[in-house]
């Protein structure tokens, strides 16, 4: 499966600017958004299969999956569809055994040696991070930076080139050309949408640098 992760929208609820999930969810999808992770740390097990509902539910006929950050339980109880899961989390065979073979599956590398050991076989994507620094998740390792991207990004396409390889932390629309050329097919933010004022249009001038980047990246490799 090639997931469109161009415009990843981290659904985070305790970061965002509005209560109300749904309305964020679908602010994001209507701004441009390609593919919605709901990520809850704090909540109880019954609160984030509750949130997933309603995420889910919302973007249902959008054509936007809405992925579920760390908990198989969490996505197979919202119907979600697939889960997103880093280096400490279950293992991406395990994911994929109990998701099933259309669930999407995606996975955070960090290093070089991460990024060689990828599954390939069985992760939909990778998101390569933290790219830069975020007060949105506590993150104990430094930035990888653009060049760590760049050579992580290649590292993965060495082991399957159609992969989708998406980047994320301190990601803006300022800097994610940047991002873009350095080697990502897509970015995953949270506050850049959803602490934004107007969500909506945060995922509008997202999307759309995003777009110019990588038209711009094919245009030079062409």
């Amino acid at each position: 499966m090639i997931v469109d992760i161009r415009c990843y929208a981290i659904l985070d609820p305790e970061h965002r600017r509005e209560d109300d999930l749904a309305a964020l969810a679908r602010a994001a999808a209507a701004g441009g958004a390609t593919l919605l992770q709901l990520r809850d740390k704090a909540g109880t097990t019954r609160d984030m299969v509750e949130r997933a509902r309603i995420v889910v539910a919302a973007l249902a006929g959008t054509k936007v999956p809405v992925l579920v950050n760390d908990r198989v339980d969490v996505a197979l109880a919202a119907r979600a569809a697939g889960v997103h899961v880093g280096q400490d989390d279950m293992n991406p065979q395990d994911v994929r055994r109990l998701m099933g073979p259309d669930a999407i599956v995606g996975l955070t590398v960090k290093t070089e040696d991460q990024a060689m050991e990828v599954p390939v076989g069985l992760v939909d994507y990778v998101c390569i991070g933290g790219v830069f620094t975020t007060v949105s998740k506590h993150n104990p390792d430094p930035p990888v930076g653009l060049d760590g991207l760049s050579r992580l990004a290649e590292r993965v396409r060495h082991k399957r080139g159609d992969l989708p390889v998406g980047a994320i932390a301190g990601i803006r629309a300022d800097n994610a050309g940047e991002v873009i050329a350095a080697g990502a097919d897509g970015v995953a933010v949270i506050s850049e949408i959803f602490m934004a004022e107007r969500p909506r249009e945060a995922a509008e001038r997202l999307r759309r640098a995003v777009d110019t980047a990588l038209r711009e990246r094919m245009e030079a490799t062409s």
